[in-house]
């Protein structure tokens, strides 16, 4: 199996090499996004974007403003994976790839209303 799998128990959704994660943060509801690219066994964050400050939300050292979006290149190691904990209290992430965002629980129906998911390289 390839691509980039997003799975909840026995959900599963599976996508491309490229996918867009994106979350609306709890209290300033300031929506932020970052771009995965499957590299191996791991994931790799290419580009981020938050789309304003608040509350611990301060835009990294090296970030730049166009258009009112914070746009960075994080600098972190290749991750084996994500863990996302899915809440009724919170908007659910959205998913894009491919052309096409959805929220988590259009690409795995049945998702309960609290459980983790897993964003990793498909195996």
């Amino acid at each position: 199996m390839t691509g980039i799998c997003l799975v909840a128990g026995l959900l599963l959704a599976q996508f491309g090499d490229d996918i867009t994660l994106r979350w609306t943060h709890s209290i300033e509801k300031v929506v932020w996004e970052e771009d995965y690219r499957r590299e191996g066994e791991a994931l790799r964050l290419g580009a981020a974007r938050v789309r304003g400050a608040g509350a611990g939300m301060e835009p990294p050292a090296g970030a730049v403003l166009q258009d009112g979006v914070w746009h960075y290149r994080p600098a972190l190691p290749p991750l084996p994976r994500l863990v996302l904990r899915h809440s009724p209290h919170v908007p659910p992430y959205v998913v894009c790839a491919d052309g096409r965002c959805r929220p988590v629980t259009d690409w795995l129906p049945g998702l309960p209303e609290e459980t983790t998911i897993e964003l990793a390289p498909c195996r």
